[in-house]
Parts: structure tokens; C-alpha cells; sequence
């Protein structure tokens, strides 16, 4: 059972067995793949499915690395691809522009869009890099165990409280919660829901990761 952060001995202590792990990495690589799909390399020492190399003992990976393997590009069944959204819960995705990357990195100016367009261009590639920098952090940190304890120093606390608000924008934004209302109306839409149906499965997972994101930024708060 996961247990929430703690700050012990100036460092960030938590507990999440390989399953909620593969979970957090799955979701956090998808969405490191969608603020920069090309320049974004995995974190030294970390093989394809994000798993540190000198975790795996000698008869093979550890049971991190094969759940990770297993993935297939999803984070345990939640898929953040535009493409796989159903329109009835988060609305059909217009091209050109990702609307998840607008919750990420919201408009400077509203009302004038080539404004808006002109600030994104000189700012957002630089803002891509910081991101996508906190995202490989945390994916490191979370990936180089070998037992469910996790411990991160102040550093790596707050390239993963960073990182998890990226993940729930874009989950949020694949569920259609763009208001606070919008959380209790899907909520009430699931109840209707079998529990095996995939959005019942999403609100869960966003709830797990809005606990874990408190849990973090109270034990960093001095």
C-alpha cells in the first residue's frame, strides 16, 4: 500500500510498490514524449522502458523493470495520446495544437492571438527544456529502486512535484476537467459506470496522483 511523502533526515521519503511506480513513470514518459518528441532523450543510464540498468541484478531485470517493459507506451492502461481519447469524456483533440500543450504552457494574451503566438515562440522551447528536464529527473528517481522505499533529496522532490502537475494538466485535460465542476460532474457520470470502464479507471489514477502531489508539497513546505 502506498504511503505519502515525509521529509526525514533533510531528504523526501515515500513508499510505492513496482505497480504504482510503473504507474507514475508510464504516465510521466507519455507525457515527456508530448512536450518534446524529439529532442528528448531517456536519462542516462536508463534503458528504453525507462528503467535504470544498474537495478537489474544478474539472472535479469527486477520486477520494476519488466512491469515498465510491459507498458507498451501506456501508463497502466491510461493512455495521455490525443488519439485515444473518447470524445464523450474529454472532447475530440483539434489539429494542429495539442490543447493539453495550452494547459501546459497557457497563452500569455487572450485576446490577441499573434501575440499570444509571437510569446510562444521566443518562450516556449525554453520552457519545453526545463520541463522535459524535470520530467527525466523524476523518471530517474523513480525508476533506480530496487524495494518500494523511495527517497529523493530536495532536488529530485521538486522535479517530481513539477513533473506530477504536467501529468495531472494533461490528464486533466484528456478527461475534460478545465473547471472545478467539471470534476464532480464526471465523478457523477462514473457512478453510472461499470467499474471496469476505463474513465472509472482514469478518475481513480487522477485522484491517486492529486494525493501524492499533496502529500509532497506539504513534506517540502518548511
Amino acid at each position: 500500500m502506498a504511503r505519502g511523502f515525509k521529509r526525514r533526515d533533510g531528504r523526501y521519503a515515500a513508499k510505492l510498490d513496482a505497480v504504482e511506480r510503473g504507474l507514475v513513470v508510464g504516465l510521466m514518459e507519455q507525457v515527456l514524449e508530448l512536450i518534446a518528441p524529439e529532442q528528448a532523450d531517456p536519462p542516462a543510464g536508463l534503458g528504453a522502458g525507462g528503467s535504470d540498468d544498474s537495478a537489474r541484478g544478474a539472472d535479469g531485470p527486477d520486477e520494476f523493470d519488466q512491469i515498465v517493459a510491459g507498458l507498451g507506451g501506456i501508463g497502466m492502461g491510461v493512455s495521455l495520446s490525443a488519439e485515444d481519447q473518447v470524445p464523450e469524456l474529454g472532447g475530440s483533440v483539434p489539429q494542429p495544437r495539442d490543447p493539453a500543450l495550452d494547459r501546459i504552457f497557457p497563452t500569455a494574451n487572450r485576446q490577441d492571438e499573434q501575440v499570444a503566438a509571437e510569446f510562444r515562440r521566443l518562450t516556449e522551447d525554453g520552457l519545453r527544456s526545463r520541463k522535459a528536464a524535470n520530467l527525466s529527473t523524476a523518471i530517474a528517481a523513480l525508476s533506480g529502486l530496487q524495494d518500494q522505499k523511495i527517497s529523493l533529496d530536495q532536488q529530485e522532490a521538486l522535479a517530481l512535484l513539477v513533473a506530477l502537475t504536467d501529468v495531472r494538466l494533461v490528464l486533466g485535460e484528456r478527461l475534460g476537467l478545465r473547471a472545478d465542476e467539471d470534476f464532480e460532474l464526471l465523478e457523477e457520470k462514473a457512478r453510472s459506470l461499470p467499474n471496469d470502464d476505463p474513465a472509472v479507471y482514469a478518475l481513480a489514477v487522477y485522484d491517486f496522483l492529486t494525493w501524492l502531489q499533496e502529500t509532497l508539497a506539504h513534506a517540502l513546505t518548511p
